[in-house]
C-alpha cells in the first residue's frame, strides 16, 4: 500500500511501528503484511526478539559511549552530547518493551507509554538538533544558559509530543485516530527535517573551522545509515519478511541502522573534539619518567664534571622548570639589586647571564 501523508495505513502496514496498534481508519489499530516470528517463553509470548535483541545490544553500547564522552572532561559540548545518549538509551529501553509485548497492545497503559516513547523521539530529535549548534559558539558550551536552553526546548518538544500522541490515540479536542496529521508530522517528518539540519551544519562546521576533513567521513557514513534505516523499513520490510521466512523483518535492520548511525554521531563528535590534557582530570594517574641522562646520574652517584657545575652553580638543587632553582637564580654570593637593581644584564648585575655562570657572580 502506498504511504499517503496524514495517515498511518500505508506505513502500519508495512512497518510494526509502536504507534501502529493504535492508528487506522477503522480505530482498531492497523496490522502489518508481514511481521517477524513470535517466541514464546514460559507463559510469556515475546513479540519481534530478534529486534529486542537489538535494543540491548543498543543499550549497553550507548552505556558505552556514555562513559567515554563522560571521560573527556574538557572536550567541547559534552555536557550537551551526553544528553541526546541518555535519551536515545532511554528510547532504546522503552521500545524494548513496547516491540516486545511485554507491555500488551490491549492494556490501558499502553497508549499512555506509546505517547510517552513518540515524546521522546522527538525530543531526542530536537536535542540533536540543538547540539549542530553548539560548535558554533552561539552560546558557550557547558555554560547554565547553553545547557538549560537545551533542556527548555527538549521538554518543551517532549510536552507537545506527547500531547499531540495521546490526543490522537484516546480522540481528545479534535484529534483522531483517523486523521493523524498532527502526529504524522511529529513522528515522521519531525526526525527527517533534524537530521538534514544537523547534517548541513556539521559539513559547515568541517570545511569553516577544522583542517581536518576526516571528519566528513563519519558524517557521511552516519547520514548513509541512518538512510538506508528508513528504506529497509518503509520500502522493502515486506520483502524482507517474506524472503527470510518470517524470521526477521525490516524492523529489525531498521534498528540496527539507527543504531550504527548514532554510534556515528559519537565518532564524529569524539572525531572534531581535543581533549586539554593540562586540565584534565583522568581516572589513573599519569606516571611521568624522567629520561635525561644527566638528571637520572645526579640520582646516583656525581661525577667529577656535575661537582663542578655544582659549584657554579652555589650547590644549589636543580629545578625542572627553567634549568635552574629559585635559590640559584636569586641567591648566593651575590643578593638581589647588589648591583644596582635592574641592570643592563638584568637581575643583579651587567654580566647576568642564562644559565649563571662563576663568573658572573
Amino acid at each position: 500500500m502506498a504511504i499517503t501523508f496524514g495517515s498511518f495505513d500505508g506505513v502500519c502496514s508495512t512497518a510494526a511501528l509502536v504507534i501502529c496498534p493504535l492508528m487506522g481508519t477503522s480505530g482498531e489499530g492497523v496490522e502489518p503484511t508481514c511481521y517477524s516470528r513470535n517466541v514464546q517463553i514460559g507463559q510469556t509470548l515475546i513479540f519481534q526478539p530478534s529486534t529486542c535483541f537489538v535494543h540491548i545490544v543498543a543499550i549497553i553500547m550507548t552505556a558505552i559511549m556514555i562513559y567515554h564522552i563522560r571521560s573527556k572532561y574538557t572536550a567541547v559540548g559534552r555536557k550537551e552530547i551526553v544528553m541526546f545518549f541518555w535519551m536515545y538509551m532511554v528510547i532504546e529501553l522503552l521500545a524494548m518493551f513496547l516491540d516486545s509485548g511485554i507491555i500488551p497492545t490491549s492494556n490501558v497503559s499502553y497508549p499512555w507509554f506509546a505517547a510517552g516513547y513518540t515524546g521522546l523521539v522527538a525530543a531526542a530529535y530536537c536535542c540533536l538538533l540543538i547540539n549542530g549548534f553548539v560548535g558554533f559558539q552561539f552560546a558557550e558550551d557547558g555554560t547554565p544558559l547553553s545547557l538549560w536552553l537545551l533542556r527548555i526546548c527538549c521538554f518543551a518538544v517532549f510536552g507537545a509530543s506527547f500531547f499531540i500522541a495521546i490526543a490522537t490515540f484516546k480522540s481528545f479536542v479534535s484529534f483522531s485516530p483517523t486523521k493523524p496529521i498532527a502526529l504524522f508530522v511529529i513522528y515522521l517528518i519531525w526526525p527527517i527535517l533534524c537530521v538534514a539540519t544537523y547534517t548541513i551544519l556539521q559539513l559547515v562546521l568541517v570545511f569553516r573551522t577544522l583542517d581536518d576533513r576526516w571528519p566528513l567521513g563519519d558524517i557521511i557514513f552516519g547520514i548513509s545509515f541512518y538512510a538506508i534505516a528508513q528504506v529497509l523499513l518503509f520500502a522493502f520490510s515486506v520483502t524482507i519478511c517474506d524472503a527470510i521466512k518470517h524470521y526477521l523483518d525490516g524492523l529489525f535492520f531498521f534498528t540496527l541502522c539507527v543504531l550504527l548511525s548514532v554510534m556515528m554521531v559519537y565518532k564524529y563528535w569524539d572525531s572534531i573534539t581535543r581533549e586539554d590534557l593540562e586540565f584534565s582530570v583522568g581516572s589513573k594517574a599519569a606516571v611521568w619518567e624522567v629520561k635525561d641522562p644527566l638528571l637520572t646520574a645526579s640520582a646516583t652517584t656525581p661525577s667529577a664534571d656535575y661537582e663542578e657545575d655544582a659549584s657554579s652553580y652555589h650547590a644549589g638543587a636543580a629545578s625542572l622548570v627553567g634549568g635552574v632553582s629559585g635559590t640559584q637564580y636569586y641567591g648566593g654570593k651575590q643578593a638581589y639589586g647588589a648591583q644596582g637593581g635592574y641592570g643592563q644584564g638584568g637581575y643583579g648585575g651587567a654580566r647576568r647571564a642564562y644559565p649563571p655562570t662563576s663568573e658572573g657572580y
